[in-house]
């Protein structure tokens, strides 16, 4: 039974890939990942605030006078909320890659067209097989058109891939007025692969000391369905790889991923939840699934529940919307 798949250029033993976490942090869990059988490991973000000095320069002026509204400070991050510098993050990449045998992915946060995107060389000469461009931003300029927010991505990635020989991947948000011709520029901007889809942690409010406190909740198994409805629309219509993340936790979601057209799925939420060795018991639920149902090879499914062969895409979401309201009757209600 052949496993194995192509993401990035790299010829993957399987389509398992450890997302970008705070698993990442420990080399011993690199080791850890590969002797699971994840095939490849995307290894946690550099951020930008990181690298620029804009974050120290922003410390002065975010608290110089500002003790009658010491609520608002707690958006913002510090220099210690980082776990590493841009230099310790650059030698923990050529540590990984000492350490296993499989790819790694290095991981570039960030928003702006600037400087700190030199480091994407950086990553490159450490080692980094590919790189993930993670765009996380979320626009609260009032004035910001969505031209402007969408051309913001695009110049973020033509700046890297003129910085880099390595693939390049992008991590994304679904929040775009039409994201299928936002999927079209940035391959045609040279994305080599991208990834659906980043989630937007929603903050908290501590009441007692009026303070905005991280709420991080690891995805379930429903999340997956924003990422697989987007893939199967894609899948044969743009050239970049298309990779899965969010809400695959068992053997079921990453074959559902493949077969609308997912090169590789990616694992985050349920590695923190169930252990690194959660993998090795994904991915033998592939192959027993596999076997019963007679497929002899992942490309042999790929794409096989896609709608590249619906004529009219609209019409088919439209259709299901419409069994979907039709399904529930108001009998069922209490």
């Amino acid at each position: 039974m052949d496993l194995s798949t192509t993401y990035l250029g790299l010829k993957l033993k399987n389509p398992l890939v450890a997302a970008a976490s705070p698993l990442t942090e420990d080399i011993d869990n690199f080791r850890r990942l590969e002797d699971a059988g994840v095939a490849a490991i995307v290894h946690y973000s550099l951020f930008e605030e990181q690298i620029t000095r804009e974050v120290y320069e922003a410390d002065h002026y975010l608290t110089f006078g500002t003790e009658s509204f010491v609520e608002s400070l707690s958006y913002f991050p510090t220099p210690s909320q980082f776990i590493l510098g841009p230099e310790e993050y650059l030698e923990h990449i050529r540590s990984a890659k000492k350490a296993v045998g499989i790819p790694v992915i290095g991981s570039l946060n960030g928003h702006s067209d600037g400087g700190w995107i030199k480091y994407a060389k950086h990553i490159e000469e450490a080692g980094a097989d590919a790189l993930e461009l993670n765009i996380y931003f979320l626009p609260t300029d009032l004035d910001a058109t969505s031209e402007q927010i969408e051309n913001n991505y695009l110049n973020i990635l033509r700046s890297v891939k003129k910085t880099v020989r390595i693939p390049v991947a992008v991590k994304l948000s679904p929040f775009f007025s039409s994201f299928p011709n936002m999927a079209k520029r940035l391959d045609q901007a040279g994305a080599d692969a991208l990834v659906l889809f980043n989630r937007f942690y929603q903050p908290d409010i501590d009441l007692e000391n009026l303070e905005i406190t991280p709420n991080i909740l690891l995805s379930n198994r429903n999340d997956m369905r924003l990422p697989l409805r987007w893939i199967a629309i894609l899948y044969g219509r743009i050239k970049a790889n298309l990779a899965a993340t969010s809400g695959i936790h068992q053997a079921e979601d990453a074959l559902k991923m493949l077969m609308v057209g997912a090169d590789v799925t990616m694992l985050c939420s349920t590695l923190l939840r169930k252990g690194v060795g959660h993998a090795s018991t994904i991915l033998s639920g592939m192959e027993q699934w596999m076997q019963e149902h007679e497929y002899q090879s992942v490309q042999q499914m790929k794409g096989s529940m896609s709608q590249k062969m619906c004529t009219n895409p609209e019409m088919f979401e439209r259709a299901n919307y419409m069994k979907v309201l039709k399904s529930f009757s108001s009998k069922n209600i209490d």
